[in-house]
């Protein structure tokens, strides 16, 4: 073994064995350590209660029924979590225990984790404890759970998530009777609330390649229970005369997925349903070739739909739709400055980045090339037409300036003045700076104001 443990993670373990209780480093931060990867997390386990935790970390917080104690660490990101050995009994749920009973010993608590990897510990010897073989799994890049995988899964759902998120991380593999127990057991997910479904899902496709990750969340039946809409997408061909795709309409997505440049999970997931709304407008013509009119509003309402069932943050979910919605957009040589600006405000400044990353995607997802002259040509476009006022606001004076030099008082004649500078600035007869407007004001084609 080639690490070292931090000083604030000796003195914790220390002040619990100088007190006569056992207590060990638990959970991630073993494999972490394992792989040589920076530990975020710190979990501790110990036989000590809840109550005598406490004791020996007076400045701690016990706020939950799982003997979970938290301690505020100076220096570190989260707090340290010690929780006393628990065994756990009943998931009617498939969620949570029913009930929770003190351990005596360390294998107690051990047994009842999720993957073999996640189930070692370490004391302050730094011996390590590995019932499962965790180490060894670590090393052949496996994800197994431990004990019975149908029993872990049904004792938390979400646990079939976290397989496919930690593979995902990691790029592991599923250990085969443990993703066969996936699949099994896949339906369960449905007992799971949504927003923890959504943190999973985001994690899953922060992942450094995402498209593997998301085509195992397919493949092991957890996409057909949570994104039903998105499997319809599978089968649905587009390979047709006059157009340019090669896959069918869910290999398409995943490889646009495949191809996003983006590392934002809303950007990640918005390429990824970006055309879910085809299989509902498919119609292949007597010529052989398949069109998908306005599929992008039909796939926008169903943007919408996933967001509310996921429980999408305002933020996210505004995010979201947009992009789905407005990602057909036009790439034209010949366009005015109106449409684009009209291209600007629909998608919102904050987003054309975001926009255009998945324009990219869509396009080498779609077998063609990662970009055009006329894509070029529309960015340097987009980079001059966001010089422009979008708003009489974005005007480099106010109605106190126009009333100050007309001498007006306020009045339906200032927002006439400055709606008619407004537009002569958009169609570049003049331009936005104060001086310059300031000057043009008595000339402006309004009737003459009725001064004080």
């Amino acid at each position: 073994m080639n690490f070292t443990l931090p000083e604030a993670v000796l003195e914790t373990l220390d002040k619990f064995d100088s007190k006569g209780f056992e207590i060990y480093i638990v959970g991630g931060a073993i494999r972490d350590l394992l792989m040589g990867k920076i530990v975020s997390d710190w979990d501790f386990t110990t036989n000590a209660t809840p109550e005598q935790i406490l004791k020996i970390i007076p400045d701690g917080f016990y706020d939950n029924i799982f003997g979970t104690v938290g301690i505020t660490i100076e220096g570190f990101t989260k707090p340290f979590e010690i929780t006393t050995y628990r065994t756990e009994y009943g998931y009617s749920d498939n969620r949570r225990p029913d009930k929770v009973s003190w351990g005596k010993i360390l294998e107690e608590d051990l047994k009842r984790r999720d993957f073999t990897i996640n189930a070692m510990a370490i004391d302050k010897n730094l011996k390590i404890i590995d019932l499962y073989d965790g180490q060894k799994d670590l090393k052949n890049k496996l994800i197994r759970a431990v004990g019975d995988p149908n029993e872990r899964f049904r004792e938390d759902s979400l646990r079939m998530m976290r397989a496919v998120r930690i593979a995902g991380e990691l790029e592991f593999t599923i250990e085969e009777k443990t993703f066969e127990a996936i699949i099994n057991n896949a339906s369960l997910i449905n007992k799971i609330a949504k927003e923890r479904i959504k943190i999973e899902l985001f994690k899953i496709l922060k992942c450094n390649n995402p498209y593997k990750a998301i085509l195992q969340f397919k493949e092991s039946g957890l996409m057909e229970e949570l994104l039903p809409e998105l499997i319809k997408c599978f089968g649905v061909e587009q390979k047709s005369p006059s157009r340019h795709h090669i896959y069918d309409v869910g290999n398409h997505l995943l490889m646009a997925l495949k191809e996003c440049k983006s590392d934002d999970p809303v950007v990640r997931f918005a390429t990824l349903i970006h055309d879910i709304g085809k299989p509902q407008t498919y119609k292949k013509l007597s010529t052989g070739v398949i069109t998908f009119y306005n599929h992008e509003m039909v796939s926008t309402k169903i943007a919408i739909n996933i967001a509310d069932r996921l429980k999408f943050s305002a933020k996210e979910r505004d995010k979201f739709v947009i992009l789905v919605r407005f990602h057909q957009f036009t790439v034209d040589e010949n366009q005015t400055d109106s449409a684009i600006r009209r291209f600007i405000k629909n998608t919102g400044i904050e987003n054309i980045e975001d926009m255009l990353s998945l324009r990219v995607a869509d396009r080498l997802g779609g077998g063609a090339s990662e970009t055009s002259w006329r894509l070029e040509e529309f960015k340097k476009r987009l980079t001059e037409v966001q010089k422009q006022p979008f708003s009489i606001k974005d005007l480099k004076i106010n109605g106190t300036d126009i009333m100050k030099t007309l001498n007006i008082k306020p009045g339906p004649k200032v927002g006439e003045i400055l709606e008619k500078l407004f537009n002569e600035v958009v169609e570049k007869k003049i331009e936005n700076t104060k001086e310059i407007l300031i000057s043009n004001l008595k000339s402006c084609s309004i009737n003459s104001p009725t001064k004080t």
